[in-house]
């Protein structure tokens, strides 16, 4: 092989990326030192970009497709003299192959405790995790804003920038959203996409779309979460009153099956005891409750003793006499005030009825 030969077998005849890193963004093709002749294949396969830079100027940019490289299909390194010295010379360029496909499964969360005003337990601390996918949409942008003139730029090596956009549009979303604290768990769908929508212009910056963004996670403090559950509790349980009782009884009955002697049978016995006088405080209180449930107003006679009563009363408070229900009345025969029939003496005035 002869000297012009070595030289020509240094030109660079065929251009291609082939990533199988699968987080690769942006991978400059090794030229080095060496020059792309004229005529040279370039092969730019789906979900990816080529981006040629000329004297440190982005140039032209390629979509998938296969190209022969001349002064025909590259009108601005034409324009910017790459090929001044006819199109049978080499020249030397920067090309750079961009990833523009779908990069998922990329995980964003909270590092600090997200503060949020709630209407019901005022201000609280929430944390909170998911995942996101970008998509390079801007070759020209990634490379002016982010890479730079990196050789092999991956996702790592804009995570933590784009970690801190999400968490910053996650807080201010969750501000301006006013969800309670008990409604988010049923409104993660509705915070994503309002969260992707806010933070479409901050990675259009970078030459990025935010193709996904979900929130899989939304923790509140232990202490909220206990009040949550106290409230649910309650919710269940409905009456307490009753459930006060419930209980009471069931304390009652455990009590009267422990046969178990000694101080046992001492703090059983105390506790049987607390128990019975909330027992017959619960009691009374519902006893008074059927009482206030009676008509008002309405007082009936004892027809013994001629003491009043409340009108349903079956007994008589003062002696026990049984109460005669609807029975028929009669007038005092001095101050006319009604009276069982049969009644001796006015329960008003005392005056003697009759014989």
């Amino acid at each position: 092989m002869g000297i012009f030969d070595a030289i020509r077998s240094q030109f660079i005849e065929v251009i291609e990326w082939l990533d199988d890193s699968g987080n690769t963004i942006l991978y400059r093709f090794p030229v080095q030192g060496q020059e792309i002749k004229n005529g040279a294949q370039l092969t730019v396969r789906e979900s990816q970009s080529a981006v040629f830079v000329f004297q440190g100027q982005i140039a032209d940019v390629f979509g998938p497709g296969r190209y022969s490289l001349d002064g025909g299909n590259t009108p601005i390194l034409t324009k910017l003299g790459a090929w001044k010295f006819g199109f049978n010379s080499p020249f030397k360029a920067e090309v750079y192959f961009v990833n523009t496909k779908q990069f998922t499964d990329l995980k964003w969360g909270t590092s600090n405790p997200v503060m949020m005003r709630d209407t019901d337990f005022g201000m609280v601390r929430l944390r909170a995790f998911g995942i996101y996918s970008i998509r390079v949409t801007d070759p020209r942008a990634l490379i002016k804003e982010v890479a730079g003139t990196n050789a092999h730029f991956v996702t790592e090596d804009i995570e933590g920038q784009l970690k801190r956009t999400l968490v910053s549009g996650f807080s201010d979303a969750l501000a301006e959203s006013k969800i309670a604290a008990l409604d988010l768990a049923s409104n993660y769908d509705e915070l994503s996409k309002f969260i992707r929508s806010k933070l479409t212009d901050d990675f259009k910056v970078y030459g990025l779309e935010l193709t996904k963004f979900v929130v899989e996670n939304i923790s509140l403090p232990a202490e909220v979460e206990a009040a949550m559950d106290k409230r649910t509790s309650m919710g269940v349980i409905g009456d307490v009153g009753r459930y006060a009782q419930f209980q009471a009884a069931d304390a009652m009955r455990d009590a009267a099956q422990n046969t178990g002697g000694g101080a046992g049978t001492g703090a059983g016995l105390g506790a049987g005891f607390a128990i019975g006088n909330a027992m017959a405080g619960a009691m009374t209180n519902a006893m008074n409750q059927s009482k206030n449930d009676s008509p008002s107003g309405e007082k009936s006679a004892c027809p013994k003793c001629g003491a009043t009563n409340l009108a349903n009363a079956k007994f008589c408070t003062e002696c026990g006499a049984k109460m005669e229900t609807g029975a028929q009345t009669v007038p005092c025969v001095k101050c006319g005030a009604a009276l069982p029939a049969g009644s001796k003496f006015c329960n008003d005035c005392g005056t003697k009825q009759g014989e």
